[in-house]
Order: C-alpha cells, then structure tokens, then sequence
C-alpha cells in the first residue's frame, strides 16, 4: 500500500491566497488530507511547508525558525495594507545616502515592538483583523515584540529599498518595512516579499524530506519492548535511554512517536505511531 505522509516545501508565486495555492497542490498529487504551516500573504511568495496524511499533524513540532525573508520597501507609497495591492497615494521622496538606507536597517537588529498590520490574519474576538478592516470596523491589536536576528541591504534604487531579514517567527516583515520608512521620515509600504526559508526547510523542487531531520524535539530511545509504542501502551521514564523532562521523538520499526516526559516521570504521548515514508 502507497504511503500517503509527504513532507515538503512549495514555491507559493504571488497575488495567490495560501489557502487557494493548497488547493491546487492536492488537485496536482490527487490527495485529500493536506495543510501548510505559516500563511503567507496573498502578494507574497515563496517558501510554504506542506505536509500529506498524518504528516500534518507535525507543524507545531518542526523547527522552523528563523526565517528569512526578502523584500523590498517602496519609499513615499501609502498603503492601507502596508504592500502594494492597498496602495493609495504615492508621494516623492527626496533621496538617501546608501549609507543612511544600510544605518537604518542595521538599527532594527534586535528586539523590534510594535503593532501587526490591521490586515492580518491575527484574531480579534474571534474575528480575522482583515475581515474587521475590509468592513471599516474597529481593530485593536495588542502590540507585539519580534528580533530581528540579521539584516542586510541587498540594493537601494531610489525609491526602492531591497532588502533580506532573518527573523523570529511571527514577525511581520510589513510592519517592519513600515518601521523603515518611519525612521527615514516617510511613508512606505512593500512591493515584493519573498520568504527564502523557515529554519532549515527551503525550496528543493518539492522534494520529499525525512521528518525525522526537521523536528523539533530531539530523538530518545526507548529501551522496552517496541510493541509497548505500537500499541499505544503506558511508558515509564526509565525506560529510556534519556529521562530528563521534555519533549521527544522516538523511532520504532517503521514509525515514530513524539512523547513527553514531565518532571514526575509521567510519560505521555503527543503523537503516536507515524509512519515513516520512503520515497
């Protein structure tokens, strides 16, 4: 029987909706049961990590940080949005010094506070904030902090900044290009945003990945019977190699687990019985 767990990184092209792009990839592999981790905008492209059959239940233990993305920044646009598909007033910029652009960016290295975008996907009472700002309704988002772990200047053509980010997870690279042209005592708002990788996943033509190299929790190994992790059945501590609490994934004939040993030496399991694919 065909395993039906893939683990994988698209290419999402631009002015398509993440939700959208998936669609066509199931369309494209003929499967049912997909999902993606990190929704990019709907102007944004680049890198989306998607995952078939029980391989979706991995997100939340996959390392995926930092992430670099790259953009660039159109100096003097306003937009509602903070990207060029809300444009609405385009006004002229004197220009900048190279070195004043790169000074600039190198002063965002760190933590970095501020409000999301009132176009995100962030919730308010339940409530995507797009939908709330797409009505005219009121959206109060509570402020956030990312770091910025590196950032570099790519190439400065006035008006445009291009520019690439290395940056924690869920930072929003258009609230910091917003920060940019504030600090330049100017509008701004993207014109291109790329995200090149999540962690070590980046794009390989789709190719298909071990998971086994992309979790987060690290490998333990269990020193009873494997028929104990097949079956589901209840884990004690010390009988693993490593009982320290924490998270942990563990391999067994052709599948794996992801347990949890808490500070009593109480072991649970957060996923069990995963199969392994080879392709």
């Amino acid at each position: 029987m065909k395993c039906s767990n893939r683990l994988f990184v698209a290419r999402k092209p631009m002015f398509v909706g993440s939700n959208a792009f998936l669609s066509s990839i199931k369309r494209r592999y003929g499967v049912k049961k997909a999902g993606f981790s990190g929704t990019l905008d709907p102007f944004a492209c680049g890198v989306l990590i998607i995952a078939f059959g029980q391989y979706t239940k991995l997100f939340r233990f996959l390392k995926k940080s930092p992430k670099t993305y790259r953009a660039t920044l159109w100096l003097g646009a306003l937009s509602e949005t903070l990207d060029i598909e809300g444009i609405k007033e385009i006004e002229e910029v004197a220009p900048f010094t190279k070195e004043r652009i790169r000074d600039t960016l190198l002063s965002f290295k760190g933590n970095f506070t501020y409000t999301p975008p009132r176009f995100s996907a962030k919730k308010v009472a339940g409530v995507r904030a797009y939908d709330l700002a797409r009505n005219d309704k009121e959206v109060v988002l509570p402020i956030i902090t990312s770091e910025i772990l590196d950032i570099r200047l790519l190439h400065y053509r006035h008006p445009f900044v291009t520019f690439e980010a290395d940056v924690s997870e869920g930072t929003y690279i258009r609230s910091l290009g917003e920060a940019i042209a504030e600090k330049l005592a100017c509008r701004g708002a993207l014109s291109h945003l790329e995200r090149l990788r999540e962690g070590h996943f980046r794009f390989q033509q789709e190719k298909a990945l071990n998971p086994l190299e992309y979790l987060d929790p690290p490998q333990n190994r269990y020193l009873g019977n494997p028929d104990d992790l097949t079956l589901g059945k209840k884990l004690r501590a010390d009988s693993f190699e490593t009982n320290a609490p924490g998270r942990y994934s563990v391999v067994f004939d052709q599948y794996f687990a992801i347990i949890e040993i808490e500070k009593s030496g109480k072991v649970n399991y957060l996923l069990n019985k995963v199969k392994l694919c080879s392709y």
